[in-house]
């Protein structure tokens, strides 16, 4: 009779404590995500996410973590320098005052 090896769940690897994991890539360029990183993004059957190259990393983010993101970069930017209606208001007027 065969042995069957078991794997304990409690028995996780450098990359799983790390909270990576390796994943492979096929013929077609797909990749699978896995089910504990979908689950913690809530991401369900065919969802589209927002993919972009960070040196040398390929980061997935979803549409709203990606909005989310480029909302906290915007406002780091405009920090301290005035309300964007109020600017909005300036550059319209200054173009109605050229024409």
């Amino acid at each position: 009779m065969k042995e069957e090896t078991r794997h304990s769940t409690s028995e996780a690897s450098p990359d799983q404590l790390a909270g990576t994991e390796r994943v492979t890539i096929d013929e077609a360029g797909r990749l699978v995500v896995p089910a504990r990183f979908r689950r913690a993004l809530d991401i369900r059957g065919r969802q589209q996410l927002v993919v972009g190259l960070e040196g040398d990393t390929i980061r997935l983010r979803t549409p709203g973590a990606a909005l989310a993101r480029l909302q906290a970069i915007a406002r780091q930017k405009r920090q301290g320098s005035g309300s964007v209606v109020d600017e909005f208001i300036l550059e319209r007027r200054a173009e109605a005052a050229r024409e």
